[in-house]
């Protein structure tokens, strides 16, 4: 009798936990203003309550005017005005461009030499041709210890001030332009340098946050396709290690480089730690692959919440399409919008997805 109830006990047991692996959670929408902190008084967006809150992304210019001098009064306004409006922020670290004219890091960095500039260029280059490269921006010194010092120092100032205050904070992306050959490479780059920066970083995200969601955008990592040599998958487990969430730009469902690259590895992710997952300006406009027509939004959400697994996703604002699509389904189909299925953690069926997708897209990135 006591061998019976206890297989019994056992077969409970293990339909419970079976059940408790899938069940719904919401799927949080956020709208991304990037640095145009001033359109979260927009009023649809204020009046459409699925948008629990604003991602809102602050340079580190902009915070840290001379060394140690921080000014966190544009985040102070922007969460109190969102507070007031029933409304969450969700901050963006902005240490990369991708203009020419904008360096988002502080002037001090750049006429001290213990930085080494402060800063370095990306660039833009077809086919493996570096020998004409043209500049594509701005980036921090990510792998300069100097400035990953300083850098860790500003996380850990905005986490005295807004950590559980705010819902999360995400580092930028991964991805960097600085060529593969070495022709390119900033003083003091390679790559496997660049990925152990990128992992200190993350790790000091969270110590300074371990309240808020902490969350690393993670795309491409320069120097290789398809996790060939190993770096996006360390970012990745380091992330999963240190409890940091992932995700990154853009939502392009089932797009060659995409998938080949971050997607299954957020998807592998999502059963142990946040994903947030950015909409961005211009995805709108993008093909979907399985339809060869513009995407959707359902198509959107469905890859997002059923692909992907996220648990937010950060949509654009760009006109006429906020206004005049994405705000009235969103309003109309709420409870699908929300409604997201948590998947229990399973062997990866990522990869064979990530296979049909060959080598000839090496340079469909974006």
């Amino acid at each position: 009798m006591k061998r019976k109830i206890s297989k019994l006990g056992l077969a409970v047991l293990f339909i419970w936990l079976c059940c408790a692996g899938v069940s719904a959670k919401p799927l949080h929408h956020y709208v991304f203003f990037g640095m145009d902190r001033e359109k979260i008084n927009d009023k649809l967006f204020l009046e459409t309550s699925i948008f629990e809150g604003a991602q809102v992304a602050y340079s580190w210019n902009q915070l840290e005017h001379g060394k140690d001098e921080y000014d966190f009064s544009s985040i102070r306004a922007d969460l109190a005005f969102l507070t007031s409006h029933h409304k969450k922020l969700w901050i963006q670290i902005q240490d990369v461009s991708f203009s020419e004219k904008y360096i988002l890091v502080p002037r001090y960095l750049l006429r001290d030499p213990q930085y080494n500039g402060g800063a370095d260029r990306q660039y833009r280059y077809q086919d493996g041709d570096e020998e004409h490269a043209t500049p594509g921006g701005w980036m921090a010194r990510r792998w300069d210890p100097a400035v990953q010092e300083r850098f860790r120092r500003l996380l850990l100032a905005l986490g005295k001030e807004f950590d559980g205050r705010i819902e999360g904070i995400n580092l930028a992306e991964t991805s960097c332009e600085v060529g593969e050959t070495g022709r390119l490479f900033p003083k003091g780059f390679s790559f496997e340098i660049y990925r152990e920066a990128i992992i200190a970083n993350l790790k000091a995200l969270k110590r300074a946050f371990p309240k808020s969601i902490a969350l690393q955008y993670a795309n491409f990592m320069p120097g290789e396709w398809a996790n060939g040599k190993g770096h996006l998958g360390a970012v990745y487990k380091a992330a999963q290690d240190a409890k940091v969430g992932v995700g990154g730009p853009d939502l392009l469902p089932y797009k060659a480089g995409q998938m080949n690259n971050s997607y299954h590895f957020i998807r592998d992710a999502a059963a142990m730690v946040p994903v947030g997952i950015a909409f961005q300006d211009g995805n709108q406009a993008y093909i979907n692959p399985k339809t060869g027509k513009r995407v959707t939004i359902p198509e959107a959400i469905d890859f997002a919440k059923d692909y992907l697994r996220a648990d937010y996703i950060f949509w654009c604002t760009e006109e006429p399409y906020f206004s005049n699509e994405l705000v009235p389904f969103l309003r109309q189909h709420r409870p699908y919008a929300r409604e997201r299925v948590t998947h229990p953690r399973a062997p990866s069926d990522s990869g064979a997805a990530s296979e049909r997708f060959t080598q000839q897209h090496v340079g469909d990135r974006r």
